[in-house]
């Protein structure tokens, strides 16, 4: 029997691109798309056990301050869940050993490599091993990127992908780990699901095309089981042909490229390969 989608995407402390995710979960067929915000987790009237797919959308978590997504990374690894005897980041992990499925995007995908569900190499998702900063241009990167997939990467959202164009707006996407080793261990895995690249799909490190100066042209990651996901670009604000800067002037699908990874993460789950 086929699984049923249960979406849960989680709001709150200036996150603002949760309508847009909840959207695209609808569009890609999920069976409950429900927008929660993080205080309902923490009062125990939501359960993150009740869902299959967890979204963390982005926007200006924390308003950015105190270093991306650090202090909503603090938020779940010392906040306890009301009348309830376990912190947030058991849940969480939970949630994880259940087989869910997390998509992270800009503020998202900064709060899960802080929390260290990303790269998570080893399985370790308690050790934070890169991190998300500053642009090296210095300024708020606010365009349209071109993103190769790589074929070879265990992600289950990027399943028959290959080059898409998607927009980025952040201040701290530069991806940087913690140490060669950890680097070589992201490549050898294929864990670098996403590279920025220039309109022929070849990965690049010169600016604009790579708007942040990531290491290795990285723009997104997942785990050593493809569950976990996190990109800096958003797949969210392309949903339809409108939402491409040059829709007027090309003849476009009527499908955004941005809603192939729902898709994929909603066929995942319906498949029942937990």
């Amino acid at each position: 029997m086929a699984q049923r989608v249960k979406a849960i995407i989680l709001t709150g402390n200036g996150t603002n691109c949760e309508m847009e995710m909840a959207h695209a979960c609808k569009l890609a067929g999920a069976d409950r798309y429900d927008i929660v915000h993080i205080s309902e987790l923490l009062f125990g009237e939501k359960r993150l056990s009740d869902y299959n797919f967890l979204n963390l959308p982005g926007g200006f978590l924390d308003g950015d301050d105190l270093g991306s997504a650090k202090a909503g990374a603090n938020r779940f690894l010392h906040a306890p869940i009301a009348g309830a005897d376990e912190m947030l980041i058991e849940e969480l992990l939970k949630f994880i050993s259940a087989g869910g499925l997390i998509l992270g995007v800009c503020n998202g995908f900064q709060l899960m490599v802080k929390l260290g569900l990303l790269p998570a190499l080893g399985g370790n998702f308690t050790r934070q091993s890169a991190t998300l900063t500053y642009n090296d241009s210095g300024r708020f990167e606010d365009r349209w990127v071109y993103l190769k997939a790589d074929a070879q990467s265990p992600c289950v959202f990027t399943k028959g992908l290959d080059t898409v164009y998607y927009p980025v707006r952040h201040g701290e996407g530069k991806f940087i780990p913690d140490s060669a080793a950890t680097l070589a261990a992201i490549e050898k895995k294929n864990l670098a699901v996403f590279r920025y690249c220039d309109a022929d799909g070849a990965p690049t490190m010169d600016y604009p095309a790579n708007p942040n100066g990531s290491a290795s042209a990285i723009a997104g990651i997942c785990n050593e089981s493809g569950r976990l996901f996190g990109l800096m670009p958003h797949p969210e604000a392309f949903l339809h042909r409108t939402n491409h800067p040059r829709w007027t002037r090309e003849n476009l699908p009527e499908e955004g490229q941005g809603l192939a990874i729902f898709k994929n993460a909603v066929s995942f789950i319906r498949s029942g390969d937990f």
